[in-house]
């Protein structure tokens, strides 16, 4: 049975064709509406899912943001702005005639992430840092989304009250921090104006600002992850994203974790599926997986 997994982020859709062995048959990208707005995110959806709807038996999608009863509620504008409960899960319905289950990407990531450990842990964690930074818990082999579909926005957690102001409204949120858009938002001089993925070129280039940003990123998330393991006591904190997965980052953020006291550490995963752990996570629990 094939599914129409669909991803939603803050820069770009994508949607697939996952089939029952979990393989990505076909897949297409779109960038967000620069709008950000109902009808655009609907025409855009459109066009994305038209050439793949035909094939699948039902549509599973990840979107960042608050995923609450089908719909979706953008915790930080920034991110998804002007879609205040967006009906996510009828406009995919609407669009397709097949069954529809909506749920958050980095929820969808943390199950994908989950299954990929093969039964070797019950209790887990993923953390995902990219435009934004998000997270899914996993306690006792159960996905957590909370009863508003709160659960897991660890970007939304206290990093520094004497922070930046978050795009959610709070001052000092890890996301204000160590996201791509906090990063960029940081940099000055020679370097403002520049985008996270510049930021990182440049400090492997040895440009000693940009590698103060990105250090200053990977040790507010290795903070994170002491707050996480003393929150739910999970055995490993998987690591997803675009800066998650830029080349050194996890090894900084272990570095940082290290620096903690020991009750705190615990194994440090890069993301198996790497970059399609949402739209793989979505499908899985589509599935009933």
């Amino acid at each position: 049975m094939t599914t129409l997994a669909i991803d939603i982020g803050g820069t770009k859709l994508a949607a697939a064709l996952v089939d029952s062995s979990l393989q990505i048959r076909e897949r297409r990208e779109l960038p967000t509406p620069a709008s950000k707005t109902p009808d655009a995110l609907r025409a855009a959806l459109q066009a994305l899912i038209a050439p793949l709807q035909e094939q699948a038996k039902w549509v599973a999608i990840a979107s960042t943001g608050i995923i609450h009863e089908g719909s979706l509620l953008a915790l930080n504008p920034h991110n998804l702005g002007g879609l205040l409960h967006f009906p996510l899960r009828q406009t995919l319905n609407d669009l397709t005639g097949l069954p529809t289950l909506a749920v958050n990407d980095a929820q969808a990531a943390a199950w994908a992430e989950y299954h990929a450990l093969g039964g070797e842990y019950r209790d887990m964690v993923f953390i995902t840092v990219s435009t934004g930074v998000g997270g899914g818990v996993v306690s006792a082999g159960k996905l957590l989304t909370g009863v508003g579909g709160l659960a897991g926005h660890l970007g939304h957690t206290l990093a520094d009250p004497h922070g930046p102001v978050c795009g959610c409204g709070r001052v000092g949120c890890v996301e204000a921090i160590a996201s791509g858009r906090g990063i960029a938002a940081a940099a000055e001089g020679a370097l403002a104006g520049c985008d996270a993925k510049t930021i990182f070129s440049r400090a492997g280039q040895g440009d000693e600002q940009a590698s103060q940003l990105i250090h200053r990123s990977a040790r507010t998330l290795a903070r994170l992850v002491a707050d996480v393991k003393a929150t739910t006591d999970c055995q490993c904190v998987v690591i997803g994203g675009s800066v998650g997965l830029a080349e050194g980052y996890l090894a900084l953020v272990e570095h940082y974790l290290a620096q903690e006291p020991a009750a705190y550490h615990l194994e440090l995963l890069a993301a198996h599926y790497r970059h399609d752990a949402g739209l793989l996570g979505a499908a899985l629990l589509a599935r009933g997986e």
